[in-house]
């Protein structure tokens, strides 16, 4: 089973990089410098931030379903970076991570979840050979944060 992982999109963030501390705090958000290598992957080019980088920490809907699953979380964003966009190629943010895959139908149910060290393919490959699997989430599995969207290619 072949499928395509992509970053958020970079521009509807834009904006946010602009504001200051104060603006940000308002909005549930901070800017945050990063210490430790490992910490903070990026959701738009799904690398890490690099210790003495400084990222912004914000609240985001990642799946925004007409169904209990609706969530949101914390995400790490880095400022002008590319969008990761591949098909069949994981992204570098997945290495040495314990990973969550959640498999949700077309209308944002949950069919089927389970967690895998570094390497999610055989799960992809399971999950969407079940026709009613319409994309996965990935998450990091440790602290629950979502990572990416994952799509039949």
């Amino acid at each position: 089973m072949t499928f395509r992982i992509r970053g958020l999109d970079a521009a509807q963030f834009a904006p946010l990089f602009a504001l200051d501390d104060t603006d940000l705090a308002g909005l549930g958000m901070r800017r945050v410098g990063i210490d430790e290598p490992h910490s903070a992957p990026c959701r738009i080019s799904l690398q890490d931030a690099a210790p003495g980088e400084t990222v912004l920490l914000i609240p985001f809907a990642h799946h925004d379903a007409n169904s209990p699953y609706r969530a949101s979380g914390p995400i790490y964003l880095r400022q002008d970076q590319t969008a990761f966009d591949r098909t069949g190629e994981l992204p570098p943010v997945f290495a040495g991570r314990l990973l969550a895959v959640r498999a949700y139908d077309a209308c944002g149910t949950m069919t089927d979840a389970d967690v895998v060290e570094s390497d999610p393919r055989d799960l992809f490959g399971k999950f969407f050979a079940d026709p009613a699997v319409d994309y996965l989430h990935v998450h990091y599995a440790r602290r629950g944060c979502y990572s990416c969207r994952v799509e039949r290619a």
